[in-house]
């Protein structure tokens, strides 16, 4: 059990290194945040769908379920469109280090759907990764509008992140996944068709991004997406929210291979990320000291 925690553990960060390319597809995208939700949750649901039929999984789910997946699938579509927005309206730094509040809505959350108390010491550690993000970004009261919505975006992340926590005991990942794209895209789709979004325009996308979608759909969406869902059976939310802390430091790194950015980094930059690996470090070491310790010590002594 305590080797799959480990393994789930080094998965989520391959998945929070594969979404730190999500702010930068969005950035590249040239359409706007809702179009853009619309598209990714469709090409998802797609991929999922065509999963299910290669893996003959069952479609089925209970009525309480859907209901369930139903509401969630707004929080969803809601977090991305908004995530986007911040995006758009500022910049990919601006609406990451916002998103690391992440972690603290999450602390709040969490204790209400799992019926505990508030921890103190995971409020402590969430505003320490604000802080530490604060110092690399250091980004500026203008940009007041993206930081609004960036905080939203972020709320609505902390609770699908503790709902799925709870779904996950009864459903699987990618039935999960499957009827929250699904909903989602049908409750954008209700929003372009009430406001006479769908037009000739809507639907003339450049192939570049096509390219784009089709790359944030099927990797950064359907497979992150599943596989971000399949850990929290070993890892908590507040575990993998503050892990997701991790995502602006992927990203800039990302931006440096792709955009082929040369310049050295700040010092304040190396400050910033040595606090948010430190707290993402001692999260993992004050949840998981003992049983961690004596798995090392097993492997050791069979190496031996």
């Amino acid at each position: 059990m305590e080797e799959n925690k480990f393994k789930n553990y080094v998965l989520l960060h391959f998945i929070v290194f594969i979404w730190g390319f999500t702010a930068i597809l969005g950035a590249l995208i040239s359409i706007e945040a809702i179009p853009l939700v619309w598209y990714r949750m469709l090409l998802a649901t797609v991929f999922i769908a065509l999963y299910f039929l290669w893996k003959k999984k069952t479609f089925k789910v209970d009525r309480l379920g859907v209901f369930k997946f139903f509401l969630t699938g707004i929080i969803i579509a809601l977090h991305w469109v908004f995530f986007f927005m911040a995006i758009k309206e500022s910049n990919v730094s601006v609406a990451l280090v916002m998103m690391s509040t992440g972690a603290f809505f999450t602390s709040l959350i969490e204790p209400i759907f799992f019926k505990r108390k508030i921890n103190v010491l995971e409020m402590f550690l969430g505003l320490l990764v604000i802080g530490g993000l604060y110092i690399i970004f250091n980004f500026e009261s203008q940009y007041v509008l993206g930081i609004i919505y960036a905080l939203i975006a972020s709320f609505l992340g902390a609770v699908f992140s503790v709902l799925n926590g709870v779904f996950i005991k009864k459903y699987t990942a990618s039935t999960i996944s499957f009827y929250q794209l699904l909903f989602g895209v049908v409750f954008i789709t209700a929003y372009l068709l009430l406001t006479n979004s769908f037009s000739l325009d809507f639907f003339q996308i450049s192939a570049q991004d096509w390219m784009y979608l089709a790359i944030l759909s099927s990797i950064c969406t359907a497979y992150a997406f599943i596989a971000s869902v399949q850990v929290m059976k070993y890892l908590s939310p507040y575990t993998v929210m503050l892990t997701i802390n991790l995502e602006p430091i992927y990203a800039i790194i990302l931006a440096l291979f792709i955009f082929g950015e040369e310049e050295q980094m700040s010092s304040t930059f190396y400050l910033g990320a040595f606090v948010v690996l430190l707290v993402v470090l001692l999260n993992g070491i004050i949840k998981n000291k003992g049983p961690l310790k004596d798995n090392f010590l097993q492997r050791l002594s069979r190496k031996k």
